[in-house]
């Protein structure tokens, strides 16, 4: 592990300080991906507090029970009962693993909050789609989430010193950024410790999925089509599958929940007529779109067409992760042969942005259109004479979609 990946902190670290330090007491939901620093997060934050902390991990090969989480949870209360008016902070990772962590973790704080004990909890999941579902139904009112995204260029580029181009090739993990330099092993180590694990332990293992096999297979599509619109006939129809649109479109959206891949639906002020709309693949973070592809970094920049959709992919992936993490949300916009490559919506403001890795005519019909028929409050050309793509990334998203 290289020094500045030691030293580096994400905003979040802060941003949980702050939280934990409150009197208040809520329960802290650290969610997001895998590989993305959500461990090393928490780690940072507690060693900056004057708190006891106790941290346990549920991440094993075989699902462990409630009983686990009890035990946990009064070690903690043993340690909060002699660690004075601070209290204590209590960690729980991969808790959505656990059969039925929700209904436990409720009644456990519940008696916590009747008792008065100065406990807080933190709690870490892989998959925020996965680990909603029991916050939502159990924890009404009891919680706060915090979303770890993939990392953006800024990031990378402090931590590890990369370029504009090595961040749009080898994407957003700080776990594989050492292996840069092997590709071959860069490329296993994407394959096998984060796509593969992510699959069949953060969907598949959580999940009812009546055909994993289609599961895989669409991933492997959303990363050989990412920036491109594909309807889910002619998806169905590259699947060799009989299933139904239902079915992919639910698959989807256990890709999205697990931070890997999403369909972005076409813009219209209808949500119906969104929602029925062939999506737009994209893919979370460009690593899981080279990894699979077996296009070698120098291959990659020597193919402009491959390199393009590298670019749209970088820039669409930054835009669906700030969505992920509730700061916007994302589509595009299509009407015959006219196209706008993302439409950004943040509070009321309407974002029409069109990628290009080339310079590019002056003329944009899509743009025009749709300036025409939505009356958008900003429209952005990145890349081409337009924002130059590496001053895009550095800044956060709301910079440019937002008041």
């Amino acid at each position: 592990m290289s020094k500045r990946q030691t030293v580096f902190q994400r905003p979040q670290v802060v941003e949980l300080l702050r939280r934990l330090r409150e009197p208040r007491r809520f329960l802290q939901v650290v969610a997001g991906p895998r590989q993305v620093g959500k461990t090393t997060l928490v780690q940072q934050a507690m060693e900056a507090l004057d708190l006891s902390v106790r941290y346990a991990s549920a991440d094993e090969p075989t699902l462990r029970g409630p009983e686990w989480i009890q035990q946990q949870w009064h070690a903690a209360r043993l340690e909060s009962s002699t660690a004075g008016d601070a209290g204590t902070v209590l960690a729980l990772d991969e808790v959505q693993k656990i059969p039925g962590w929700s209904e436990t973790v409720k009644r456990l704080w519940d008696e916590d909050k009747h008792a008065k004990r100065p406990l807080k909890v933190v709690l870490l999941g892989s998959a925020p789609l996965l680990i909603a579902s029991g916050l939502n139904e159990s924890l009404a009112g009891r919680f706060e989430t915090l979303y770890m995204t993939h990392w953006t260029y800024a990031e990378m580029r402090a931590a590890f010193g990369w370029t504009l181009e090595e961040y749009i090739y080898f994407g957003g993990y700080p776990g594989a950024a050492p292996l840069k330099d092997q590709s071959t092993r860069w490329a296993r180590y994407i394959i096998d410790s984060l796509i593969e694990t992510s699959i069949s332990r953060d969907v598949l293992l959580l999940t009812r999925v009546d055909k994993p096999a289609l599961l895989r297979r669409l991933f492997e599509l959303t990363c050989r089509y990412s920036a491109q619109i594909l309807s889910y006939t002619k998806m169905l129809g590259q699947l060799h599958d009989a299933g139904n649109t239902t079915t992919l479109a639910h698959y989807l959206d256990l890709l999205a929940g697990a931070g890997m891949s999403c369909g972005l639906q076409k813009y219209s002020r209808d949500a119906a007529r969104s929602r029925g709309s062939s999506p737009k693949l994209q893919v979370m973070n460009t690593a899981l779109m080279t990894a699979t592809s077996g296009v070698t970094f120098t291959e990659a920049r020597a193919d402009h067409e491959y390199w393009g959709r590298l670019v749209e992919s970088a820039v669409g992936a930054y835009l669906a992760n700030a969505a992920a993490a509730g700061k916007c949300s994302v589509a595009y916009w299509r009407e015959r042969n006219r196209e706008v490559d993302f439409v950004v919506s943040a509070g009321r403001r309407i974002t029409a942005i069109e990628v290009k890795s080339g310079r590019t005519p002056q003329v944009h019909p899509g743009m025009s259109a749709f300036s025409t028929a939505f009356k958008p409050d900003r429209m952005l050309l990145i890349g081409g004479n337009g924002i130059a793509l590496e001053e895009f990334l550095s800044k956060p998203v709301l910079h440019w979609v937002g008041p």
